[in-house]
């Protein structure tokens, strides 16, 4: 619907100049079209209700530009005119999300959503549980933060607790309030929603139709096309994209409080922001069965891409009591729809030789469009998957995108009178480095892990990840350039590189070589949390590297801990102990270790009592409200969390301690209620054993200094 299909309406009489009017006057003006276009911006793309015609809004949005343009300083961040986008950025910055965005455990069968179903009501004890339904969009996931109610910032998901500033780009979306409007319940003094950004169907053929009488590349499906939008360093690109953010979670709240998560929905709707369609509630596994048969027969009509839908715990204060893994929170489920599939014929078999030494069977197909992606490599999974299938090359196959993202070979489809291929085999030696391959259960490995090219290229880009080191520059094709080209053998090499090594190299000039030096050489001074995760452990993932570090507090104690000192760590078992010693005790690995760290590392290790430690904060449930003058919520949350202590979002039964700031709001009524201690500002700091003042940034933990 187009604001043509609505009546007329708009200014009547000749605007006065308003370089004429005095500045009350031009002022009340500015604060009335603000008003005006915001609330027309609202009906158009979030209720699909115009009420007046394009050529109407486009005349109040002219005024506004003309009253701007001759007061510059009426220009706020929230003005409609904000949304043409600004001057091209440097970079994207790194942000902290204000809670942690994790993704959802699935399921393929109502089977398992009943196991999922009945350990909540098991848990929780409630036989009255409720869910939120709503459809899994396919996009890219986005937090917005309003403050006073007016956008703050917008962060990609990134790793899930640090994303990238993309608060230009975002202003430029229409469906993006700048400022939240309603009442009813008040706008909160802080918010922070997690949302998806999509690109309709219909929206993204007429742009690869415009792409491609414009003699460009179209762009394989919505999903690529909405995360490079999203992420364009101009927002003026990103202005000239279709975009829609559909905003379906509160993360953290201050001024507000709710007990449901659809009462968080409602309130989301009043204050502006759309919502996904058809969100409902149930209460029972048939429910959320016939819900989910009812989007997958809707599926193909839909203008929007969705994988599933989403099953959530409606009651909010029970999530605290369920928490979360290092991945995804147990009060929620993913119930995906089945892949979509479709037919090829398999060209080529190969072995491709992975980060941590699997050597995995790879088929090479005759292109061929799933699900609007188009598909010609599709995984074979490992030695015994490809001898149960008994798929060779030659062979006609059915292909699905697993989770409608990884290509994968469901089966052989039979053919008569078809000569088949011969049977495939692993080889008997690395593709990579020639050495003979071991058996690992069904896997086959290379077992030169620290000498095989193949790894080494894929050790170097873990190495500098984001979750790891985070050297900007240091991505994959950079890493198989430096391998291919023999300047890293190992990762020690890395520290040795100078400007001339790069120089020659294909894609580096002066600037790109000197600064890829500079952020190698700057991370010798690392979290040693980022570092455990470099070093590609297996077993061991963000959460445990985190737990691993603030225990021992030392790469030699990490390195050399005992397996009972290790399982005592919550989360670490036998099989991880074994992981984690076995890579240690590998003379390779200790060898090459010992040449690392004598690069010259310096590790920080957050301030605070080993992780597990009794007494102080380990093992306490904190929440915060109302603003703090010492402290930036953030930061203040990573400090609680580097003590031991779990930083929720909302009060209950279970919290240890409310920490309350200037205007707490509800929160401080309702832990009042229940009992549970109070901290103000004062007595938060004597608690941390910190100064008056203690919050200033030269006193945070190291890894929060120069962190805006």
């Amino acid at each position: 619907m187009t604001r043509h299909d609505a009546e007329e309406g708009g200014p009547a009489a000749v605007a006065a100049d308003p370089r004429e009017m005095s500045f009350g006057e031009v002022a009340g003006e500015a604060a009335r079209l603000h008003r005006e276009l915001h609330r027309h911006n609202h009906l158009y793309h979030a209720e699909a209700a115009p009420e007046i015609s394009d050529s109407a809004y486009d005349e109040l949005f002219r005024r506004l530009q003309v009253i701007e343009a001759a007061h510059p300083g009426l220009v706020t961040p929230d003005s409609p005119t904000q949304r043409v986008g600004a001057d091209p950025l440097e970079s994207l910055p790194n942000i902290e999300h204000a809670a942690p965005m994790l993704s959802l455990d699935s399921a393929r069968e109502v089977e398992e959503v009943r196991r999922f179903d009945e350990r909540l009501r098991k848990t929780l004890g409630d036989e009255k549980i409720r869910y939120v339904l709503e459809p899994k969009l396919d996009g890219a996931s986005l937090e917005l933060v309003y403050v006073d109610g007016v956008l703050e910032r917008a962060v990609t998901r990134g790793n899930g607790r640090v994303g990238e500033g993309v608060t230009e780009n975002v202003r430029t979306i229409p469906t993006v309030p700048l400022r939240l409007r309603g009442r009813e319940p008040p706008v909160p003094a802080f918010l922070s929603v997690r949302g998806e950004v999509i690109m309709c169907l219909s929206d993204f053929e007429s742009l690869n139709q415009r792409r491609i009488e414009a003699a460009k590349p179209p762009y394989q499906n919505p999903r690529n096309a909405t995360s490079g939008a999203l992420r364009q360093l101009d927002s003026r690109i990103t202005a000239r994209r279709p975009l829609t953010v559909l905003a379906y979670d509160i993360m953290a709240v201050e001024g507000a409080a709710f007990d449901s998560d659809s009462e968080g929905i409602e309130a989301l709707r009043a204050w502006g922001l759309k919502t996904p369609e058809r969100v409902t509630v149930a209460e029972s596994v048939e429910e959320i069965a016939r819900y989910h048969r009812a989007f997958d027969r809707d599926r193909e009509s839909l203008d929007y891409e969705i994988d599933g839908v989403v099953v959530k715990l409606d009651a909010l204060a029970p999530r605290t009591l369920l928490g979360s893994t290092a991945h995804h929170p147990r009060w929620a489920i993913a119930f995906k729809f089945e892949p979509r599939k479709e037919i090829t014929r398999i060209d080529r078999i190969l072995v491709s030789v992975g980060r941590t030494g699997v050597l995995t069977p790879v088929a090479l197909l005759r292109p061929v469009e799933v699900g609007g992606v188009t598909v010609s490599r599709a995984s074979l999974h490992n030695r015994e998957e490809l001898e149960r299938k008994d798929v060779r090359e030659g062979d006609l196959v059915r292909v699905q995108r697993a989770g409608d993202v990884i290509p994968q070979v469901v089966e052989r489809i039979d053919e008569d009178g078809h000569e088949r291929g011969e049977l495939f085999t692993m080889p008997g030696a690395c593709p990579s480095c020639g050495t003979e391959p071991v058996e690992r259960g069904p896997f086959t490995i290379c077992p030169n892990h620290l000498a095989c090219p193949a790894q080494l290229k894929g050790r170097i880009t873990h190495f500098g990840s984001r979750a790891a080191l985070d050297i900007e520059g240091l991505g994959a094709e950079t890493a198989a350039l430096l391998v291919e080209e023999g300047l890293v053998g190992e990762l020690a090499d890395l520290f040795e590189l100078t400007e001339d090594d790069l120089l020659p190299l294909e894609g580096f000039a002066a600037v790109s070589a000197r600064n890829l030096v500079g952020a190698i050489r700057e991370r010798r001074q690392v979290e040693l949390a980022r570092f455990l995760v470099g070093l590609g452990i297996p077993e061991v993932g963000v959460a445990v590297a985190r737990d691993l570090a603030m225990h021992f507090r030392g790469i030699e104690a990490v390195r050399s801990a005992p397996a009972e000192a290790l399982e005592s760590i919550h989360g670490v078992g036998e099989k991880m102990s074994a992981a984690i010693r076995g890579f240690f005790g590998a003379p390779d690995v200790r060898d090459a270790l010992d040449r690392l760290l004598n690069r010259g590392f310096r590790f920080v290790v957050p301030d605070g009592p080993p992780a597990g430690e009794e007494g102080g904060w380990a093992g306490k449930t904190v929440v915060l409200t109302g603003t703090l003058e010492s402290f930036s919520r953030s930061r203040l949350r990573d400090m609680l969390r580097d003590l031991g202590a779990r930083v929720t979002g909302s009060v209950s039964s279970r919290t240890d301690f409310l920490v309350a700031g200037a205007d707490p709001g509800s929160k401080l009524e309702k832990a009042r209620r229940l009992g549970v201690e109070v901290l103000d500002e004062a007595q938060l700091r004597e608690r941390l054993g910190r100064r008056e003042g203690d919050g200033r940034p030269e006193n945070l933990p190291a890894r929060d200094r120069g962190r805006g």
